[in-house]
């Protein structure tokens, strides 16, 4: 008999608050990253998972794109911060996507994990994982 997956709800910030789950998962990219020199001289891969817990009225949304928190715009920011320049930790990286994340103010949280997977040959990946809240969230 095989195990069923299971499904946990989403987080309330209370008891009243509906909210939906956006996600991104696997984003895979190359990125300057990691303090020690062989990491400064060429790029390497970064896996980059991000969960939102997102303010939801319950209304309908009209199904319009400008309604809901654009997971392609997301994308976009975080490709934009590989793209800048070296970056030391894998901390960092983590703290700048949840800050893009939360600039949306129907963001009430935000979980990122930024995983290194080539860097152990005894691990599958390496890396960090955060959860940041809106105030009074």
């Amino acid at each position: 008999m095989t195990e069923r997956a299971q499904i946990h709800p989403l987080p309330l910030t209370d008891a009243g608050q509906a909210t939906r789950r956006v996600f991104i998962r696997d984003l895979e990219l190359t990125a300057k990253i990691g303090v020690h020199r062989h990491e400064r001289r060429r790029p390497q891969l970064v896996r980059i998972n991000i969960g939102l817990t997102v303010a939801d009225s319950g209304a309908p949304t009209g199904d319009r794109l400008e309604s809901v928190v654009n997971y392609e715009s997301v994308v976009d920011g975080v490709k934009k911060f590989a793209a800048e320049g070296h970056i030391n930790l894998v901390e960092t990286l983590a703290e700048r996507i949840a800050g893009l994340c939360l600039s949306d103010r129907r963001v009430l949280i935000a979980q990122v994990r930024v995983e290194k997977p080539n860097i152990l040959a005894d691990a599958a990946s390496v890396g960090v994982e955060i959860e940041r809240r809106r105030p009074g969230a």
